[in-house]
């Protein structure tokens, strides 16, 4: 309860730092005649986001992210086109603003405030469990004391795309291959074969018992059958990208999809449905041929050794999920397959092994 409650802290700190930005952002000439409207839009698109951010955090709720720019950004979308309706204003201006100001609240550095907020996130909790009121002060105590202990660091390692610009010195810079090669190996340590599919790319890893990698194939030239990929195609179905994996599990047929090009996804999906096919089967095509493309770079890394571990954001996807097992099956027979609810920390987590063994 006390994690749900910090990160409902952080997420409320995050949405008004959106809002703030959003509001500096609906400025200009693009918004000239528009900035009174716009200004009402966005105090009453962000009274409402604010209103039911408890819920999306509350016991038992399922988000499909764990990131703010998701969670907010679906949201943002949905009550900003009503509320854009309602105002008489163009949803593209709304669209527009949070497509400037949700990069720039993504790369700012949060969390100067964590004691204000884990404090709060406890009093949150406290609320919640009456029957913690006697003990109460106690816990406060407790958590207060452990937030004065001052943590060292001894040692950092950086990883993924943005790897190339840190200010750290080549020993402590690691590609992801290495980093999600390791992770998965600390995850399940008898993984012997990798796949992550990430937003940019997809990779196939083979490592050693120790979780050392002895080869790897990627496809780091486009963003064909990778997350992006997947996000194009909700874009261009007007659905949020979490919804896609239900939707294709609904299928009753897989429909033939012949690219997993991104530039031509809208072109190949808008054809499909004009034929008639009905969009969860198209769904269910398309994940096949996300896969399909992933079996290709596993094949020429060496193939799928027992165990097989799936990992990066499409992880999550279980129609994706569900066709990896039935291809893996049919070409490699029985094989255990790993994937761990935190797939997407995988090679934040190969990082921080390196880092920890290098103390």
């Amino acid at each position: 309860s006390l994690e749900r409650s910090f990160r409902l802290e952080q997420f409320m700190e995050s949405l008004a730092d959106l809002e703030m930005v959003c509001r500096n952002n609906a400025v200009g000439e693009r918004f000239k005649g528009y900035e009174q409207g716009m200004s009402e839009a966005l105090i009453e698109t962000f009274r409402k986001l604010r209103s039911e951010a408890p819920e999306l955090f509350a016991a038992g709720a399922k988000r499909k992210s764990d990131f703010f720019r998701d969670i907010a950004g679906s949201r943002y979308l949905a009550i900003g086109e009503v509320v854009a309706q309602e105002a008489g204003l163009a949803f593209d201006l709304m669209l527009n603003v949070y497509d400037r100001s949700i990069i720039e609240v993504e790369n700012r550095i949060t969390g100067e405030n964590l004691e204000e907020m884990i404090l709060s996130a406890l009093g949150r909790t406290l609320k919640e469990f009456p029957e913690l009121s006697e003990v109460s002060a106690q816990v406060e105590g407790a958590v207060k004391d452990a937030l004065k202990i001052e943590l060292e660091e001894t040692y950092v390692v950086g990883t993924g795309y943005g790897r190339a610009r840190l200010p750290f010195s080549k020993e402590h810079i690691r590609s992801e291959i290495l980093c999600h090669g390791l992770g998965a190996h600390v995850m399940y340590p008898n993984t012997l074969t990798v796949l992550d599919i990430g937003g940019q790319d997809t990779k196939a890893i083979q490592v050693d018992n120790a979780g050392i990698v002895d080869s790897f194939q990627m496809n780091d030239r486009c963003a064909a059958g990778c997350g992006r990929y997947l996000g194009y195609i909700a874009d261009e179905m007007n659905m949020g990208l979490h919804e896609l994996g239900p939707m294709a599990m609904k299928a009753t047929r897989t429909v033939r999809i012949n690219s997993t090009c991104t530039v031509f996804a809208g072109a190949e999906l808008r054809d499909r449905l004009a034929l008639g096919e009905k969009r969860e089967d198209i769904l269910s095509g398309l994940h096949r041929a996300i896969i399909l493309r992933a079996m290709s770079l596993l094949s020429r890394s060496g193939g799928i050794r027992d165990e097989f571990t799936f990992t990066g954001g499409v992880a999550n996807n279980e129609a994706a999920v569900d066709a990896l097992k039935s291809l893996v099956k049919e070409n490699y027979g029985e094989v255990t397959i790993n994937i761990d609810p935190g797939s997407i920390y995988t090679g934040a987590l190969g990082a921080a092994t390196f880092a920890q063994r290098a103390v």
